[in-house]
């Protein structure tokens, strides 16, 4: 049987407040952060960005706006990192925020002025349906970046379950892994998981 480490050595919690329990290297992190120090930048870069990246590339459907898109969101976390609270989200979190908000103004800059009454409603309607794309590639994208924080096996087991759509009897004939310890896996995954989302709030 897999054995977990309990849940408040793995994530940060919430305490009866409501607030976030950050975890000590989040803590860590967002006060090397509000100092200043510019070795920190670079480590929320090289682990966030590829989420930033992926989102904003799906988001924008342009590589190119994407790539600047991100530079402006580390850029804006630089300048904003006095405001950042690890108690109310996670840094992952609140990246995503400042994402979703600089990629939806990059979106609305580059349309162009219509001058027809059919073209101004149709332009109208895909801007009240851009936040709710926004939102839901951030959460597919979110989910993307905790399964990096997963072991790995069972990051595995989850894609090809959620993202491929195989069975565990298909996993375990893909993988040559028992079909039992693929069960256990995605147990101990779907757990880890859930403590990782309920973290993030």
């Amino acid at each position: 049987m897999l054995l977990m480490a309990p849940a408040s050595d793995l994530t940060p919690g919430r305490g009866q407040d409501g607030r976030r329990s950050p975890s000590r290297s989040e803590r860590r992190m967002a006060a090397s952060l509000a100092r200043g120090e510019e070795s920190t930048i670079r480590e929320i870069e090289r682990e966030y960005r590829p989420m930033l990246l992926g989102y904003l590339t799906a988001l924008l459907r342009d590589g190119a706006a994407a790539e600047d898109v991100t530079q402006q969101v580390m850029l804006e976390v630089w300048q904003r990192r006095a405001s950042f609270d690890p108690g109310r989200s996670s840094m992952s979190s609140w990246m995503m925020m400042i994402a979703r908000s600089r990629a939806i103004d990059h979106a609305r800059r580059r349309r162009p002025e219509p001058h027809e009454p059919a073209v101004t409603a149709a332009l109208a309607d895909r801007a009240d349906a851009e936040p709710d794309r926004a939102d839901e590639l951030a959460e597919q994208w979110r989910m993307a970046h905790l399964l990096t924080l997963l072991p790995r096996d069972e990051a595995e087991i989850l894609r090809m379950r959620f993202h491929r759509d195989l069975s565990q009897s298909e996993i375990a004939r893909a993988t040559g892994i028992p079909l039992g310890t693929v069960k256990m896996r995605m147990v101990s995954a779907l757990s880890r998981l859930r403590e990782l989302i309920e973290s993030e709030g």
